[in-house]
């Protein structure tokens, strides 16, 4: 699974919720031909994004290019169970990339328009958020 080699500070402050925020960075094909677009706000966590990677790979017979567009750097803290108040921020349980609307979550290339569409479908199952399909304009 993702998770970062090296951190700055191991323990992030949880910051906003990503309440009715459109992404301004990351929202157009770059790599391949078709991709999967963020219609809402979610962290996803990397074992999600691990679920979709193995899902598109297993479709598409490992034919063609898959670009993972995000990466899960920010960490979650968790406190053990039965724990009482005080003592302390629990420790790093995992990681997760914060995403908001617009944001090209997948991108593919070298293969065939439906297989694409219909790995990217799948993909999408496995995400907390709503997803579409986008093609490039060529």
């Amino acid at each position: 699974m993702l998770i970062p080699k090296k951190v700055k500070h191991r323990k992030w402050q949880k910051g906003r919720r990503l309440n009715r925020q459109k992404e301004t960075r990351g929202t157009s094909l770059v790599f391949g031909s078709f991709g999967l677009q963020s219609l809402e706000n979610d962290w996803i966590n990397s074992r999600q994004i691990e679920a979709c990677r193995k899902t598109i790979v297993h479709f598409t017979k490992r034919g063609g290019k898959l670009w993972i567009r995000i990466f899960p750097d920010k960490p979650i803290t968790k406190r053990p169970p039965e724990v009482t108040m005080g003592g302390g921020k629990g420790s790093v349980d995992h990681y997760v990339f914060p995403v908001k609307s617009g944001r090209i979550l997948f991108e593919m290339d070298g293969v065939s328009e439906e297989i694409a569409k219909e790995a990217l479908k799948r993909a999408g199952a496995k995400l907390p958020v709503k997803t579409r399909i986008i093609l490039k304009n060529s």
